[in-house]
């Protein structure tokens, strides 16, 4: 077997504004997928094509869980598979550096209140699936490759909490 390699990153940061078909903003509140974490049986993806599953909560391959930031997500990648080695190949060379969370809304807000487009606010949802995509929905989310051989999780978020930093999302 190749050697371990896991992709990690955010699959929503909190706050986090984006346009949606400019019809609407649309933003997560924290706390918005606890219910899903603790509930739902998730799975990652490559393009949302459900024949191409890398990861799943329930097989431990894929964990997920909330913090100051977002939704943080780490997927164990099989690389005996071709879409593990698809996955780790664009990812490990960022070709493919984002995510996009495929979910369902259970509650919501919304503010029409500005010059410009309402903005919804997702206040609790149902995660069905993340898909590592070239045009994530929302671009502040992240995907990065790491071997599980050689991991140092504090200086691999603090690279990425910089780099959101300087392109103004945290």
């Amino acid at each position: 077997m190749a050697e371990a390699k896991t992709v990690w990153g955010y699959a929503v940061l909190w706050g986090s504004v984006t346009n949606i078909a400019n019809e609407f903003l649309e933003k997560f509140a924290k706390g918005s997928l606890t219910r899903s974490i603790a509930e739902d049986d998730v799975r990652m993806l490559l393009d949302h094509d459900s024949g191409r599953v890398v990861g799943r909560t329930a097989a431990g391959t894929l964990r997920l869980r909330e913090d100051a930031l977002g939704l943080r997500y780490e997927c164990d990648v099989n690389l005996d598979t071709p879409d593990g080695q698809t996955l780790a190949g664009t990812v490990g060379r960022r070709d493919v550096s984002g995510i996009s969370p495929s979910f369902v809304v259970r509650a919501e807000s919304w503010d029409d209140s500005g010059s410009g487009l309402p903005l919804r606010t997702i206040t609790d949802a149902r995660l069905i699936e993340l898909s590592a995509v070239a045009w994530p929905a929302y671009p502040q989310t992240t995907a990065a490759m790491r071997s599980t051989a050689n991991t140092n999780n504090q200086a691999a978020k603090r690279r990425i909490e910089a780099k959101q930093r300087a392109r103004g999302i945290i």
